[in-house]
């Protein structure tokens, strides 16, 4: 009886070292000779392999001991082994393809611009693993018409059960392909004044980074149902407005030709690329007591506009000074009128 066991227990033995020599030094040896030659996809398929090796190996020394000892006796537990084996190892096919179709989703779609990833990588993962649990079943001789059955008149359930959580979903989908909120974009709220980056668009709700690293989370059917500002559309460019006021002493042509030289060294500084488009002013009001006139300056995005707008003052104060431009403030004269006497009149101008 002790003999019919010795076999069995070899190949489990055998199973778990080699699962322990493919796990530890060939799978870990081949992942390094392929990361350093930068095969491109490679990182994807060795991280859905991961501790795949070791309990294929594992599985395949359990298989051979379960025929080992189906010869000897109790052949319908080796058979009922065999399916339960077969069915793991089915199993565990399936998620590395769940895995490989999410990674391979993920990296397609953050190469296109704006896309969010985590959306579409978690429903095709779910959509692999149900899928190849189904013909895990079916191929183990189970029949899936009735769960097909169940899992549709569940679902009606469900649906009604989850109402917000579908809604949500299906508001994830309608954001992205219709590419009104895409990752990267800087977004406005009204009525709340929140505004950030959009980083990321899960089943549930979209995630909004603040420039001050705060979080906002809004649920994906309030998004796609609120007003908001998407600065980065239709282009990231943006105008920057700065009102300025003069003397009205000033030279106009004097102050234009110096005021929009300050503003190409700023673009030059901080938007290169965007030089072609020269800024200009336009001369708008005659104030109390200046000439107001309005600059327009091409930034790269929305967040670029606090550090144009930082070097565009300090750089223009400096110019008018130099230039004896003068940019003027309210004052007010105070004039007093008396005869010698303690009671006088005063005016205010």
């Amino acid at each position: 009886m002790i003999q019919h066991w010795i076999l069995p227990l070899v190949f489990i033995l055998a199973g778990l070292l080699g699962g322990i020599i493919c796990e530890k030094i060939i799978f870990t040896r081949l992942n390094k000779f392929v990361t350093s030659r930068r095969i491109p996809g490679s990182g994807i398929i060795f991280r859905s392999l991961n501790r795949m090796p070791f309990f294929w190996c594992l599985l395949a020394g359990l298989y051979a001991a379960t025929v080992s000892y189906g010869r000897f006796e109790q052949p319908e537990v080796a058979e009922l082994l065999k399916k339960f084996i077969t069915g793991s190892f089915l199993y565990t096919v399936t998620v590395v393809f769940a895995r490989l179709t999410a990674g391979f989703v993920n990296l397609f779609f953050r190469r296109t611009d704006g896309f969010s990833a985590s959306l579409l990588s978690n429903v095709a993962k779910t959509a692999v693993i149900v899928l190849g649990t189904l013909i895990v079943l079916q191929t183990l001789g189970v029949q899936i018409t009735p769960i097909l059955t169940t899992l549709g008149i569940g679902g009606i359930a469900v649906g009604l059960a989850l109402q917000d959580t579908l809604a949500n979903l299906f508001s994830g989908f309608y954001l992205i392909v219709s590419k009104q909120v895409r990752t990267g974009d800087y977004v406005k709220l009204d009525g709340g004044g929140h505004e950030g980056y959009v980083t990321d668009i899960t089943w549930r709700n979209t995630t909004i980074k603040e420039l001050s690293n705060n979080v906002i989370i809004v649920p994906n059917s309030k998004l796609a149902s609120a007003i908001f500002t998407n600065y980065h559309l239709p282009v990231k460019e943006i105008t920057l407005t700065m009102n300025v006021g003069v003397s009205y002493d000033s030279d106009l042509e004097q102050v234009e030709r110096v005021t929009v030289k300050v503003a190409k060294e700023v673009m030059e500084e901080i938007a290169p690329e965007l030089t072609a488009n020269e800024p200009y002013i336009r001369f708008n009001e005659f104030a109390d007591y200046s000439i107001n006139f309005t600059l327009y300056m091409r930034v790269n995005e929305f967040f670029d506009q606090r550090l144009a707008r930082h070097l565009f003052v300090k750089k223009l104060h400096k110019r008018y000074q130099k230039e004896g431009i003068t940019i003027p403030f309210p004052v007010r004269n105070v004039h007093v009128q008396g005869n010698g006497s303690q009671n006088g009149a005063m005016t205010l101008e």
